[in-house]
């Protein structure tokens, strides 16, 4: 099953040694994120920082770690999937429709806290707490 990370997941993993992390490093998923949400995970880099009391090169290292478990998804793979996921995702949140746009190209789902991804009903999405009852099946 591939498992598109929203942003949210992965700055949570970046910002504290937790079960997100655990889940990422430890479980085998197949987790995908797409190269063009890097830019989101730049515009809070100062915030991650801050938070998570990392300097730019702890920062770095600890990314670098993270992604040997997730695979980067080149924007040409999802391009062709951008007008559909408008359609699916535009209405309630123009930022996310990348990762609509993954989904459909990858059939996956979606790993994402993000309440809104839950009102439309063409993608599963899943939070933390039902990626572990999957991994509990």
């Amino acid at each position: 099953m591939n498992i598109i990370i929203d942003t949210n997941i992965l700055i949570s993993a970046i910002i504290k040694e937790g079960f997100i992390r655990y889940l990422i490093t430890d479980f085998g998923l197949n987790l995908l994120f797409p190269e063009l949400e890097f830019r989101e995970l730049e515009n809070h880099k100062e915030e991650i920082l801050k938070k998570a009391k990392l300097s730019n090169k702890e920062f770095s290292i600890l990314l670098l770690y993270l992604l040997k478990y997730i695979k980067i998804i080149k924007t040409e793979k999802i391009i062709e999937y951008r007008e559909e996921a408008k359609e699916i995702i535009g209405q309630f949140d123009q930022e996310d429709i990348t990762f609509i746009a993954a989904a459909l190209a990858f059939n996956g789902i979606i790993w994402s806290e993000d309440k809104h991804f839950k009102m439309q009903n063409k993608i599963k999405v899943l939070n933390t707490k039902e990626i572990i009852a999957l991994l509990k099946q």
